[in-house]
């Protein structure tokens, strides 16, 4: 319970820093009117985020797979994910610190003018401190995930300037390849199963986002599910439920771009299984606040977030995490 007021507090005092940010924008004096193409804004951060509890899925978490300033883009990103986990069944026992590191090529992809290509190649390098002093290390491609969204509702084209609100809702699925190593002695010595490259089996999923914008002001919503399967070690990681909203305005100066974000999201984790069998202390939930900066200059789009827990029960309480941090840069297309 402490942690998480202490999380809280560290929230409010990014919450304020950000508040800060946007007071200092809004005393600049009045705004130029967007041009056409920025008039018309998508926000897109905080998309179809899903992966495993820690660090062996593509995405990292909460950490999305969109940008807040262009749908289609192509660019590289960071993920570093801090987690702890008990070595032991005891409360007293030792805790380990795991950090797991991301770093992705990622892209939106136009198909068509309502279909979406989505895809992401990581690079994971993760580590952490044993109870003895050593260190373990592992580094190796991680599992890549290709995923095909479709335009339900499609808003105003971006050569359009639009000032009436406007919708738009997504429909999509996809698959994540077991290209990364999934080696069953790494959780040897700890209950945190997702010290892992990969899980090691083939995963699908279902993704739908809602957004609403009106003007440079603008909510996202997202819902997705992901359905894991068995691995060839006999080991199956528990579906996921992944849900969030974020909420998000856009200031203009001349060519460049400033859009603070505040956003919330959850993710829940259903029971791994191996040999057909509950594996105990492997379900939990996490509550998440999350905090992004993007600036963006012509083409290119710059992007910083960074997540705390606000509540989370994951493995019993002998997994926890502590914070996690994206930075992106990309090239919109």
């Amino acid at each position: 319970m402490t942690n998480d007021f202490l999380n809280i507090k560290h929230l409010t005092l990014l919450w304020a820093f950000a508040c800060a940010t946007l007071g200092f924008a809004n005393d600049m004096g009045p705004l130029p009117e967007p041009s056409p193409c920025a008039a018309h804004f998508h926000y897109e951060e905080g998309y179809f985020d899903f992966c495993d509890t820690c660090g062996c899925g593509s995405s990292g978490g909460s950490m999305g797979y969109g940008t807040a300033m262009n749908s289609y883009f192509v660019g590289l990103r960071y993920i570093g994910q801090q987690y702890r986990s008990r070595d032991g069944i005891f409360n007293n026992s030792p805790w380990i610190t795991e950090n797991f590191n991301t770093l992705q090529a990622w892209g939106n992809i136009p198909v068509t003018e309502r279909i979406i290509l989505n895809a992401i190649v990581p690079y994971q390098f993760h580590n952490r401190v044993l109870p003895d002093g050593t260190d373990q290390e592992i580094n190796g491609l991680g599992d890549i995930s290709v995923l095909a969204f479709y335009n339900l509702l499609k808003a105003t084209p971006d050569s359009i300037v639009s000032i009436k609100p406007e919708h738009y809702l997504q429909l999509g699925g996809g698959i994540k390849a077991p290209t990364g190593k999934y080696d069953k002695a790494n959780n040897t010595g700890s209950v945190n199963p997702s010290f892992q490259l990969g899980n090691g089996s083939w995963d699908y999923i279902l993704a739908m986002n809602y957004g609403f914008t009106h003007r440079n002001w603008g909510i996202s919503t997202l819902l997705n599910y992901t359905f894991k399967t068995k691995n060839p070690k006999e080991y199956q990681f528990g579906n996921q439920l992944n849900y969030g909203i974020n909420a998000f305005k856009t200031y203009y100066l001349s060519d460049f771009a400033l859009t603070p974000i505040v956003g919330l999201a959850g993710e829940k984790f259903e029971s791994n299984e191996e040999y057909g069998l509950k594996v105990a202390d492997t379900e939990g939930n996490v509550f998440l606040g999350k905090l992004s900066i993007e600036g963006s200059y012509k083409n290119y789009a710059l992007g910083l977030t960074g997540v705390l827990p606000i509540s989370q029960d994951l493995n019993n309480g002998r997994v926890e995490l502590r914070h996690r941090l994206s930075v992106y840069l990309n090239i919109n297309l």
